[in-house]
């Protein structure tokens, strides 16, 4: 398949709303974990980039106070309707093709975009530059090189046709220039930045409700895709979410995602 234009799942698609909270559900409290653990607090300026849905500029926006500033962007704003006030700032931004919308940053935060993003290393490089001296930067990025199953526990037909719609979805984000192994090269990348006390560590649920949540929108929202693709037939499809509500595949996972920190000298 030849390459395509556009992000395969853009918040405009049915049951965008649905995957981003499923996505929500399972890695803000890891992405908490990490902000807290960076001294995330009163006053702070943080850039949220490729913000999707709400629950990170929200929470940003309470620990900051009204001192503090949060900008959103992404490169579609639709499911940041009613964020923005006198402390968050929503805006429509390309990362990989405009300069950073706010500098002297405390915190630079970026979560599931960079894979997506065909110019990576200049975002990463314009996300650096909004830093202040002393600021941090946060990358999370999922790799599924790393663990490329959804279903690691294939005992049966249902976990392998789920397991042949995933590498499926794979193929067809490949096809839009996807680097799907980014996730590992993180910690090095950001050292090859300048930057120091670099750290990192991965973190992937196996068996979550809000996993098989997020499998259900996901292959909703690609279903077209996976049919003229050749991945799957209509009725493969029909097949593997009727499994899913039946409760046949209960131990779906998520590729690992990869947390990356690093501090601007």
């Amino acid at each position: 398949m030849g390459a395509d234009e556009g992000y395969l799942l853009d918040n405009r698609q049915t049951r965008a709303g649905a995957r981003l909270e499923a996505l929500a559900t399972l890695f803000d409290p890891s992405t908490f974990r990490h902000m807290r653990d960076l001294g995330v607090g009163a006053g702070w300026r943080c850039w949220e980039v490729g913000a999707g849905g709400r629950s990170v500029p929200d929470w940003l926006a309470g620990q900051v106070g009204p001192t503090g500033m949060v900008v959103a962007t992404d490169i579609d704003t639709s499911c940041l309707a009613g964020l923005a006030d006198d402390r968050v700032h929503v805006l429509r931004h390309d990362v990989g093709a405009q300069d950073p919308p706010a500098s002297d940053l405390d915190l630079v935060h970026a979560r599931l975009v960079l894979t997506h993003v065909p110019r990576r290393h200049a975002a990463l490089t314009s996300m650096v530059a909004a830093l202040r001296p002393g600021g941090r930067l946060l990358l999370e990025e999922a790799d599924p090189g790393l663990q490329p199953l959804i279903c690691p526990d294939e005992h049966g037909p249902e976990q392998q046709l789920a397991n042949r719609l995933r590498s499926g979805f794979r193929t067809l984000m490949a096809g839009r220039a996807a680097d799907l192994a980014y996730g590992r090269t993180l910690p090095r990348l950001l050292r090859d930045h300048g930057l120091v006390d670099v750290g990192a560590d991965a973190y992937f649920p196996i068996t979550a409700p809000a996993c098989t949540a997020l499998e259900r929108a996901t292959v909703e929202q690609i279903r077209d895709r996976l049919i003229s693709g050749g991945i799957a037939t209509a009725a493969e499809i029909d097949h593997h979410l009727d499994n899913i509500d039946t409760g046949r595949v209960p131990d779906l996972a998520t590729s690992p995602m990869i947390s990356a920190w690093g501090r601007k000298p």
